[in-house]
Order: structure tokens, then C-alpha cells, then sequence
């Protein structure tokens, strides 16, 4: 059942999902009150929505503008000639509940407020009018997402919080957020590093949904794969712990949460209004819950990317390939910080590594110290066979490769065919492996060529982290989740 302040009590999940969906994949949109001086924020953002677009506009000096972006204006919600899924309502706070009133006759399926000034103020203004919008929208059954929010992005329709988010094709992992500018920098941020976003979703004060409906919603959702959320607070904590328990069963979840510290959880009421909840507290029911935690942008975008691309693996046992020595030291450092296991290889793995390893320079105990063997990447056969012991091995569950660019850097950028052939030996492993397989581009003094490295690595399905401790994390958050899926820990 939905909680007591949710729209609609008597409502099941059910019944707030379906229409969840109606707002998430719209046919229709209609933007209230957006501006020339923010570049027609929202209108410009939704030019590559598929469906039909409206503004409502009454200021005479705006409609030139609109009309140029040819977008049908109206002066009221209640004029437009269609049913209206879903409205961003960009006034100032005192029209507010004027529009959440034409919206509740209109019948639209859910407003997003972009509107702030309300109860993160601390005025006792905002703090009235965010209850009076609250209650018209629950008495009514509007689903009203916000306020003080960016509201829905789905990538596939090409309905979005700003132009430079991508659009037009499917992705497979959600978002929500209460934070606006989390929510689009994770599409943004994310994109580089291959996360294709399939909805997400920006909510503010959470007057009406909050966290938890989201979180249900994209449980249910055939288009997500992977879940991230960016949490301040939630308005019903328990009721937040028992969705993210029951969604972590059946899909990873990866939770970043604002407000840490004393001065950040003081932040937190100034941004959104909502209440931060102990740390301990928060750790413990996180754990229990199974969900994956991240500690700001990077580190969420990594988690997600190695639960995306890797293959499900519960083992802590690495096999490592490093380019040079300092390099394979620092590695294993790194790998067993995270709680990651460097053992020692079979015994017939060493028979099979002695056949043709160049301990010139190099050894293969786990590390592999293996630049020489393969040739600083002119024998990718001798890569081949090295990924071929490693996956063989009974004590590796896992596999991590340095492609290193420092050395290679200018031979690649001179020789593309140097890395293609390093890619079609890593990628064929990928593909005949079951164990998880990441890969390590450190920024170099050729940092175009090592940025290249790590888009062609992402073009092949392969995870590429810029540092070891990064890749590390990520894995190790990653084997977390699927022993919790697995009821090993």
C-alpha cells in the first residue's frame, strides 16, 4: 500500500505505477511558464521529445519566442485541444497552486514543479504554500513530482532536464535523485563512460512521491537493469528501506548519499527539506538491504559501470596483469586494500606460464609483470595465452588488466593496429569468460590517447577504470552485491 500522505492512500502499488508509467513515457507534454532569459530551458530540452509538445505562456513578450521554436503556445493549461500526460510547471511559487489546480482539472497524469521557494526555505510562505500544493494534489490523485526538482528524463523519447542530455536510443540504467543537478550530471558524466540512462528522475522535496515510489517503479521496469539513487533524506524512512530491500533482490542498486557529516546534514534541509537520518543507522540498514553504496559521482558511476559490464561474480580472488613492476606492486596494493585476494597460481599455471614467458624484465607469480611477454602490445598471441591461464586457474574469480599507455602512448596514437589487436584478444576472453574482467587506463602524458583507450574498451564491452584503486572499488562493490544476491554474506 502506498504510505498515508502518498497520493491516493487507498491506492496499491499498482495503481501509482501505472501511472507512474503514463508520466515516465508521455505522448503528450505541455511546459508552463518558461522563460527567454533561461534560453527557453525546457522547450529548447524537449525539441527532441517524440511526442506532441505545448507551452502555456500569457506574457505577450514571450509568445514571439515560443512561436519561433514552433511549439503551439496557450494561454491555459485548459485550452490546449488534447490530454496532457505530463506538465513542468516553471512559475514562481505564488502561481503555483493555480497550475496544479488547471492540471487537476485537466486530468494530467503528473506535474514537476521546477518551481522552488518552498518548505527549504524555512519561510513560513514556502512552508504553506508546499502544504497546500501537497494537499490538492493528494486529494485529487496528481501525481506531482517536486517541488524544487528537475523532474523525468527518458532518454528514449528524448524527454529531458537539458539539451545536452542524449537522446533517441534505449538505455538500461535509472536514476533518481533529489538533487536536479546529480540527477543530469549522472546522465551526462555517465554517458562518457558508456551508462546509457533509461529513466530518471530529478524529485526534489518529495511533498508527494517520494523515493521509495521511484524506487518501486523502476523495480518493475523491463527497460532498467541497474539503479542509482542520490539520497539526502526520505520523508518515510522505513518505508524507503523495505523498497530498496525488496529492489535489491532483483536488480543491483547503487545509493549515494548527501549529508554525511554534521555540516552537510545541516545542508541538506536547505536543499531539499528533508531530514538526514544517523550515518550508523543509514550503514546498517544498507548492508541489510543489500544495496550497493558510493560516496559521490565517480564512485557511483563506476559501481554502475563494472554492474553493467561485468559478468556476475561472487569470489574475491584476483588475477592481475600489470605492464612493468612498479606497476604490478601497486596493483596488488591497491586490489588488497579494497579487500580484494592477490593468491598465488596453481601449480599448473606455472608450468603453462614458463612455456613462453619473458622473465627478462618480468615475472609471473600474480602479478603478471607482463609488458616484455606481450611485446608492449606486438604479441597479442602471448596476451591471448596469459587471459587463457587466468581464466583456467581454480584460484582467480576475477581478472584485471593494466593497458598501459605511458610506454604505448605515442605507438598507438602512430599505429592504431598496436591497440586494435590488444582489443580483439581482451575482447574474445570477454566474450568466452564467465569470470568478471576490468581494465585499468591511467590519464597520461598523452591523455587523448589514454581518453581513446577507454572508449574503445567501453565500444567492446569492456569496463575501463582510470586508476587501480577506482577499478578496485568498483569491483569489489560489485562481487559485494552478487554474493548478497547469492546469500553468501
Amino acid at each position: 500500500m502506498a504510505r498515508p500522505d502518498s497520493p491516493g492512500a487507498a491506492e496499491t502499488r499498482s495503481d501509482v505505477q501505472q501511472r507512474l508509467d503514463r508520466a515516465f513515457n508521455p505522448r503528450t507534454v505541455a511546459v508552463v511558464g518558461d522563460k527567454r532569459a533561461m534560453g527557453y530551458l525546457w522547450l529548447r530540452s524537449m525539441s527532441t521529445f517524440q511526442g506532441k509538445l505545448y507551452s502555456v505562456q500569457i506574457d505577450p513578450d514571450e509568445i514571439p519566442g515560443i512561436e519561433e521554436l514552433g511549439v503551439p503556445n496557450f494561454a491555459s493549461l485548459l485550452d490546449i485541444p488534447d490530454e496532457i500526460d505530463y506538465v513542468v510547471c516553471a512559475v514562481p511559487r505564488q502561481v503555483s497552486p493555480r497550475v496544479v489546480a488547471d492540471c487537476i482539472e485537466k486530468g494530467v497524469g503528473a506535474v514537476t514543479l521546477f518551481t522552488s521557494g518552498f518548505a527549504e526555505t524555512e519561510t513560513e510562505e514556502g512552508i504553506r504554500l508546499q502544504e497546500e500544493i501537497g494537499q490538492m494534489a493528494r486529494q485529487a490523485g496528481l501525481l506531482l513530482i517536486g517541488p524544487n526538482c528537475m523532474g523525468i528524463y527518458n532518454r528514449r523519447l528524448g524527454l529531458r532536464h537539458s539539451w545536452e542530455q542524449p537522446a533517441g536510443d534505449a538505455g538500461n540504467v535509472g536514476f533518481i535523485s533529489q538533487s536536479g543537478t546529480h540527477c543530469i550530471n549522472f546522465s551526462l558524466v555517465g554517458d562518457r563512460h558508456g551508462i546509457r540512462c533509461s529513466k530518471n528522475v530529478s524529485f526534489g522535496n518529495a511533498v508527494v512521491l517520494d523515493a521509495a515510489d521511484y524506487l518501486e517503479y523502476l523495480a518493475d521496469d523491463a527497460e532498467t537493469e541497474v539503479i542509482g539513487i542520490y539520497m539526502e533524506g526520505a520523508q518515510d524512512t522505513r518505508r524507503f528501506f523495505r523498497a530498496l530491500r525488496e529492489t535489491a533482490r532483483v536488480k543491483p542498486v547503487v545509493v549515494w548519499k548527501g549529508g554525511v557529516t554534521a555540516a552537510g546534514a545541516r545542508a541538506i534541509y536547505s536543499h531539499t527539506a528533508a531530514l538526514a537520518t544517523a550515518p550508523a543507522v543509514w550503514d546498517a540498514a544498507m548492508r541489510q538491504a543489500g544495496a550497493v553504496q558510493a560516496e559521490s559521482l565517480d564512485e557511483t558511476i563506476d559501481a554502475v559501470k563494472a554492474l553493467v559490464y561485468c559478468k556476475p561474480g561472487s569470489g574475491y580472488r584476483m588475477g592481475l596483469i600489470a605492464m612493468t613492476g612498479g606497476q604490478s606492486v601497486v596493483i596488488t596494493d591497491d586490489f588488497e586494500r579494497e579487500g580484494l585476494e592477490v593468491p598465488l597460481l596453481t601449480a599448473a599455471s606455472y608450468e603453462k606460464l614458463s612455456q613462453f614467458f619473458n622473465i627478462i624484465g618480468g615475472s609471473y607469480r600474480n602479478p603478471l609483470d607482463s609488458g616484455g611477454t606481450i611485446g608492449w602490445g606486438l604479441l597479442p598471441q602471448n596476451l591471448e595465452k596469459l587471459l587463457g591461464v587466468l581464466d583456467e586457474d581454480e584460484t582467480v574469480d576475477a581478472i584485471a588488466m593494466e593497458v598501459g599507455a605511458g610506454f604505448l602512448a605515442r605507438r598507438m596514437r602512430e599505429n592504431p593496429g598496436i591497440l586494435d589487436a590488444l582489443l580483439d584478444t581482451m575482447t574474445a576472453h570477454r566474450e568466452r569468460s564467465q569470470k568478471p574482467f576490468i581494465a585499468i587506463a591511467h590519464p597520461g602524458h598523452l591523455e587523448d590517447v589514454s581518453a581513446m583507450i577507454r572508449s574503445r574498451l567501453l565500444e567492446r564491452g569492456i569496463p575501463p577504470f582510470a586508476s587501480f584503486q577506482a577499478g578496485a572499488r568498483a569491483l569489489r562493490r560489485a562481487i559485494d552485491y552478487w554474493r548478497f544476491r547469492e546469500g553468501l554474506d
